[in-house]
């Protein structure tokens, strides 16, 4: 199951070493990391092997570890705030865009187990995937870890986010403040672009990503352009925010 992972004489050695490093947290149970890193579609591909599992199970678990660990810094860094208030402001770090920059910064795209097919189709870069890595590996870690570990990956992840969320729940710009934040740190302004209209007249979905210099930063969808432009950029901000900690 993924000798790329577990055999120490590979050089998946180094990869698996690098993510751990990158994480703060080395496995005991390396198997464990190995299976947060497998797509089905692998699995799919090798069915008749026994002892490979795909991360699916890990996701489940990982949703609910994040939560629980988001809701508790949450709940502690805003004790005015009612139910619904921190509700609002769980969702909008939980959300699929958040984790799969995430993903992303972290470099966890590179470390997957993916199918041809999907290999072939940009599964490492797909943000539904991605996100879904991100919490398998949560899971994979409290499983061999305890709830620790976790909790400072969380912290490390997530406390930069938190820095005017409770206004993001209420209308929080997030164009203006990634492109201070990308004009500070390479002297250029972000670029929108329109790549994607979808649904009727009356009910339209725009798409668009975020660019800074030509590298997509981020991409969000949205009922107008404006909208779409502020899911993008705060997608990008998440992404500059974790590179930073990193």
């Amino acid at each position: 199951m993924g000798e790329r992972f577990v055999e120490d004489k590979s050089a998946g050695l180094e990869m698996v070493e690098d993510l751990e490093s990158g994480i703060g947290y080395r496995f005991v149970n390396r198997q464990l990391l190995a299976e947060a890193l497998t797509h089905r579609s692998w699995v799919n591909e090798r069915r008749g092997e026994e002892g490979i599992r795909d991360n699916e199970r890990l996701e489940f678990l990982g949703d609910a570890v994040l939560g629980l660990l988001v809701g508790k810094m949450l709940f502690a860094r805003f004790p005015q705030s009612r139910e619904g208030v921190l509700a609002r402001m769980k969702a909008s770090l939980v959300g699929e865009e958040t984790l799969a920059a995430l993903a992303s910064a972290r470099g966890l795209g590179s470390h997957l187990l993916l199918g041809r097919g999907e290999e072939r189709s940009g599964g490492r870069e797909r943000r539904s995937l991605l996100a879904n890595t991100y919490e398998a590996l949560l899971a994979a870690v409290y499983l061999d870890g305890g709830l620790g570990p976790v909790e400072r990956i969380v912290e490390q992840d997530f406390s930069p986010l938190l820095a005017g969320i409770a206004s993001g729940a209420t209308g929080r710009d997030f164009k203006t403040e990634f492109q201070e934040m990308v004009q500070t740190r390479f002297g250029t302004a972000p670029t929108y672009e329109l790549i994607a209209t979808d649904g009727p007249p009356h009910d339209r979905r725009f798409t668009v990503t975020a660019l800074v210099a030509g590298e997509r930063m981020g991409e969000g969808t949205g009922r107008s352009k404006k909208e779409a432009e502020q899911v993008a950029a705060r997608q990008g901000l998440a992404l500059l925010a974790a590179e930073g900690e990193g």
